[in-house]
């Protein structure tokens, strides 16, 4: 479980004497603790990957969006410290489908629903959220169905 690959990751980085990565497995598991609370489990729930997952993704881009304006206020040393953090989120990430991959993938989603236009993008979203969240950013799956529609 990814819970378990981040606890074991803030032990190595406490050992290891690694502060800035300790402090953002730390910000890792902050977080995913306020979804657990917002969520209202105590407990960990069956699909907790799929939730960590989502943490995680949100957590990398919000970072992404830092660094963009980080770059462009000229603050380069807030830019390098993000990029650390966003660094240490995505080692946690399942690996990500790259273009092709998710161009097929989509496209054997809009085969077997029989989606021919724009109308259906809803269904096939759902059926590419379904399947493939945590391999697939959502927002840019959203651009190839579109184009795999038109």
């Amino acid at each position: 479980m990814i819970r378990d690959d981040i606890k074991a990751g803030l032990v190595s980085a406490m050992k290891a004497r690694d502060a800035e990565k300790t402090a953002a497995i730390r910000l890792i598991q902050a977080a995913i603790k306020n979804r657990d609370i917002e969520a209202r489990t105590g407990t960990a729930p069956a699909d907790d990957d799929v939730l960590v997952t989502e943490v995680l993704q949100k957590m990398a881009k919000q970072r992404r969006e830092s660094i963009e304006m980080f770059e462009k206020g000229g603050r380069t040393e807030l830019a390098q410290a993000e990029k650390g953090e966003l660094a240490v989120i995505e080692g946690f990430l399942p690996a990500q489908m790259d273009e092709d991959e998710a161009k097929a993938a989509i496209a054997g989603i809009v085969a077997e629903l029989g989606a021919t236009s724009v109308k259906d993008m809803g269904r096939v979203m759902a059926a590419v959220k379904e399947r493939f969240a945590g391999q697939l950013d959502m927002s840019k799956a959203s651009g190839l169905v579109k184009g795999a529609l038109a």
